[in-house]
């Protein structure tokens, strides 16, 4: 019985040792007395137990390898790369995948730092920002052809940071910093110039206005004083005691004027109480004088003097 129990045991062990199962996305490398034997995919599996041994499962799925790379540009600028390689094992290829390269990774790694330290040092630094995508493409290439032939498709490469030295990084903030400045500064002269030449444009309309007003003001008081010199001399007022009168209503009138605009500058002088009355007193005399003298040039003839002819 005991020799039966044993038996049962060992047939037991070696029915379930018979199946194994595999993951989807991963394919399993049996070997047949450490010789590979096939390949199993996604599912449940029967080998010969003891003599079929499972020597590696490989993952199917897209992985992703990111190296860090430092390198210098043409203008000798060092900057350190971030390249992100996505790849795959091919599933009709697991065989070589397994047994042809031992460490994918480091095989990888090596053909990246190869690619990218030759395309960049034809670079400048402004132009490895703006021809990334051109060094990514180069390092798929690369590798697309080495990798192919091991089992590994390459899907896709990408450049996914680059990182100069961090004054070189200082130096490029302050160039673009005063480039815009320089531009701001241009744009305010402009801005600048258009305020001066409307002030200026606006300024000439307004004394050309003020130019016109002050004409018609002029035409407007000579008709004035010209009534008023007329109206005075219908009601029997000489001429000069009538101009005596129209220059004190005027200076009157301009005090009033002054007086009614707080920020007038006008002066006015003599400007004291007196003035008009004086300037009146000395328009009158003059007035008064300049009638004498012309009566002693031009002496009227007396009807009552003997001699009269």
């Amino acid at each position: 019985m005991i020799y039966v129990g044993f038996i049962v045991f060992f047939g037991l062990i070696t029915l379930f040792a018979s199946f194994f199962t595999v993951k989807q996305e991963t394919a399993a490398i049996v070997e047949r007395l450490g010789k590979f034997h096939s390949v199993r995919h996604s599912g449940l599996q029967l080998k010969i137990p003891f003599i079929d041994q499972i020597s590696k499962r490989m993952n199917l799925r897209i992985q992703q390898l990111d190296v860090m790379i430092d390198t210098k540009t043409l203008d000798n600028v060092f900057i350190k790369m971030k390249v992100s390689v996505q790849y795959q094992v091919i599933r009709t290829q697991v065989g070589d995948a397994y047994y042809r390269l031992e460490n994918p990774e480091a095989q990888i790694t090596s053909f990246v730092f190869d690619v990218v330290r030759a395309e960049v040092p034809k670079m400048k630094l402004d132009d490895v920002f703006v021809r990334k995508d051109d060094i990514a493409v180069a390092v798929k290439g690369e590798l697309q052809e080495a990798m192919n032939s091991y089992g590994y498709d390459i899907i896709k490469a990408l450049v996914t940071d680059i990182d100069p030295d961090e004054q070189v990084k200082h130096a490029m903030n302050r160039i673009n910093a005063a480039e815009r400045e320089k531009t701001a500064a241009e744009y305010e002269s402009e801005a600048q110039r258009i305020r001066i030449v409307a002030v200026a444009k606006a300024e000439a309309e307004s004394k050309k206005l003020q130019g016109q007003g002050i004409a018609d003001q002029r035409r407007e008081i000579a008709k004035g004083l010209e009534e008023s010199v007329k109206m005075l001399n219908s009601v029997q007022i000489e001429p000069h005691e009538a101009s005596a009168l129209i220059v004190v209503t005027q200076h009157y009138d301009t005090l009033q004027s002054i007086g009614a605009n707080n920020r007038s500058n006008l002066v006015l002088l003599p400007n004291t109480p007196t003035a008009a009355s004086t300037m009146l007193n000395d328009l009158v005399a003059a007035m008064a004088v300049s009638k004498q003298i012309d009566n002693v040039d031009n002496p009227k003839p007396n009807r009552q003097n003997p001699n009269f002819l």
